[in-house]
């Protein structure tokens, strides 16, 4: 059985980064035309929502054709610094979003 190539395979970064105290934004850079096609045809917002536990209503995506990019942007779990926060920087979302098979 073939497995469907993983995001981090097809494209050239996956970036995530903090975007506020309440929000972490995740870049997809996928280099080219193609691997731009793949991502947009082939990544659900809905499996994003669902890998990272949140309401698909509160995830927000941008298809930036123009720059090849696929930008997600979701409220944190918690706000950032507070207690709970394992990830302060926002960081870790990156890595799981890479590991992800495309349909």
């Amino acid at each position: 059985m073939t497995r469907n190539p993983t995001l981090g395979q097809i494209v050239t970064k996956v970036r995530s980064k903090n975007a506020g105290p309440f929000w972490v934004t995740i870049d997809i850079f996928c280099g080219t035309e193609d691997a731009f096609t793949r991502v947009t045809e082939g990544l659900a917002t809905d499996r994003v929502a669902r890998l990272f536990a949140v309401e698909p209503q509160l995830l927000k995506r941008f298809d930036i054709a123009d720059l090849r990019v696929v930008k997600f942007s979701l409220p944190r779990p918690v706000i950032q610094g507070a207690a709970a926060d394992r990830d302060m920087h926002g960081a870790q979302y990156a890595a799981l979003l890479e590991e992800l098979a495309l349909d």
